[in-house]
């Protein structure tokens, strides 16, 4: 399947599109992940997106879809790809648009996880990450906590709170999402491609998106 992840931050995008890789071998794809690679990679364009990186800088959209490209013609993105946290803004799904024409690709949906507020506050603020930068698994204090001692279980760093996912900070953050990102629902929904998601069980969503997609 090739598809779109939408959602708030804190809907459960990575949670779900872990779900959908073991489905059918699809590749979860998400802006960090395909920089840092390029970064590790130490080719040209990750050159380039070190340095605005190493200078605090937002990456420039047009390198950003650079790299996109060159990650959609890896061979294990064949057998579909999961866009997690991608594009962001009307501007990127446009180019994101152009680049599949480009490649001779198209997406099957638009996935949109719509999560209430009070619930997307409540795991995030509950959430807690291993501070370890090769691991980061990711804890809930509620419903998967670390260690009694607050370490992780699988490498024994501590588990701690992200400065980002403080309330003050996610309540910034799911108005930053709604200002810029939000608008995106719109523009799928009059690619004809927009699937809403409505379930909070990650199991449920998967085998609902499964269902639109094979339709």
């Amino acid at each position: 399947m090739r598809i779109v992840l939408l959602g708030a931050p804190g809907a459960g995008k990575g949670t779900v599109a872990k779900l959908l890789t073991e489905f059918d071998g699809s590749v979860q794809i998400s802006t960090g992940d395909i920089l840092r690679n390029a970064v590790k990679a130490g080719n040209e364009l990750g050159k380039k997106a070190k340095g605005y990186m190493e200078r605090g800088e937002l990456v420039p959209d047009d390198l950003i879809m650079d790299i996109m490209e060159a990650r959609m013609k890896d061979p294990d993105c064949q057998k579909g790809f999961l866009l997690d946290g991608f594009p962001r803004t009307i501007p990127q799904a446009e180019a994101l648009k152009k680049l599949f024409e480009k490649i001779g690709m198209k997406l099957d949906a638009a996935i949109n996880l719509d999560v209430p507020t009070d619930v997307i506050l409540d795991r995030l603020t509950t959430r807690r990450t291993c501070s370890n930068s090769d691991c980061q698994e990711i804890y809930n204090v509620k419903s998967k906590p670390p260690k009694a001692d607050g370490t992780c279980f699988k490498c024994g760093s501590p588990a701690v709170q992200r400065a980002d996912e403080t309330e003050e900070a996610i309540k910034q953050r799911l108005t930053t999402y709604n200002e810029k990102t939000s608008p995106l629902i719109d523009f799928y929904k009059k690619e004809g491609l927009l699937v809403i998601v409505k379930s909070l069980d990650s199991k449920e969503i998967a085998n609902e998106i499964i269902k639109a997609v094979k339709k």
